[in-house]
């Protein structure tokens, strides 16, 4: 492999300049989300008409994996009690007018209830911080009922282990492991932006590369990493079962008919792709395909104006060296 003129410190520099999130950016929004936690804890201290247990940061930014693009973040909001609305709509009204109460200065349209969770619009920075209920019955491990953002059912899950497992693959390969997830997340964002019909979504692709890194896969060469992903994903054809034994035994998960198979790693009853068709698991095997030929033909590029130009058929036209 040639890497006279792109190798993996001219990507690693690319992914500093364009893809990550500033650790300026992403500590002022974590403070920003604090404060809104401590700000509903307080209310709800004064007026204890249900029981807020947890309130944690969740998602790509708790993960380490955001992107710069990043506008919005997740709060997982733990609630018990009997007063608690059961009801989607209603647990999610519910939530919306404490929020509403705890931060009486807000206009009506900066709390929202959205379809399965709750939008509460910062304006100052236009920060969105989603607030998704989960329903909590005391569990030690922080088990509870999520409302799912693909069709509004009651998904079991625990915050907390996630965010440990997504810790421990973080552990084994410091840096890399969150890095390269984040170079194909942007690769999978650019795609999307192209085709609005493209689904791959960013849970799937850590999982993958959660796999690999169980596997053995040393990611400290980012384009030797990034091919071996694509590749795997070519050489799948997204159709092989990917489960976790952190949490559960492999063995628990049943048969199922779903095309894709990326099974959750705290929940052996959740396929996280199970919406996925043939089609759409189509549509990543090829344009894996072609970011691993891209790959392929910029690391044998004789000059530096075609190496660039293959990377950015993986990258865009935002990638320069």
């Amino acid at each position: 492999m040639s890497r006279d003129h792109v190798g993996h410190k001219e990507i690693a520099q690319f992914a500093t300049d364009r893809v990550n999130l500033p650790k300026a950016k992403a500590d002022e929004f974590r403070a920003q989300a604090r404060r809104l936690r401590e700000k509903l804890e307080g209310y709800l201290n004064e007026h204890p008409d249900f029981t807020l247990k947890k309130m944690l940061l969740s998602g790509s930014l708790a993960k380490g994996t955001a992107l710069r693009s990043l506008n919005d973040i997740d709060v997982a909001c733990y609630v018990s009690g009997a007063d608690a609305p059961k009801d989607v709509d209603e647990l999610l009204t519910y939530i919306a007018e404490r929020l509403r109460k705890a931060f009486p200065n807000f206009t009506p349209d900066q709390v929202q209830p959205q379809t399965y969770s709750v939008t509460v619009t910062f304006k100052g920075t236009g920060l969105d911080v989603d607030i998704v209920p989960i329903l909590y019955s005391g569990d030690p491990q922080w088990y509870g009922d999520l409302v799912s953002q693909e069709d509004g059912s009651f998904l079991k899950t625990s915050i907390p282990l996630h965010l440990d497992f997504a810790s421990k693959r973080k552990k084994a390969q410091e840096t890399h492991f969150a890095q390269v997830v984040r170079l194909v997340k942007f690769w999978a964002r650019r795609l999307k932006n192209d085709d609005p019909n493209f689904r791959f979504k960013s849970f799937m692709i850590e999982m993958i590369l959660a796999k690999l890194c169980d596997d053995g896969l040393d990611l400290s060469d980012y384009p030797e990493a990034l091919q071996h992903f694509f590749t795997y994903v070519a050489k799948s054809n997204m159709r092989e079962r990917i489960v976790f034994s952190d949490y559960y035994t492999p063995s628990s998960v049943g048969s199922l008919t779903d095309t894709v198979q990326i099974i959750d790693p705290v929940n052996a009853d959740n396929n996280v792709a199970r919406l996925y068709t043939p089609s759409n698991a189509d549509a990543i095997v090829e344009a894996a395909l072609d970011a691993g030929d891209a790959i392929d033909a910029a690391l044998a590029a004789p000059t530096k104006q075609l190496t660039v130009a293959y990377w950015q058929k993986v990258f865009g036209s935002t990638f320069q060296v």
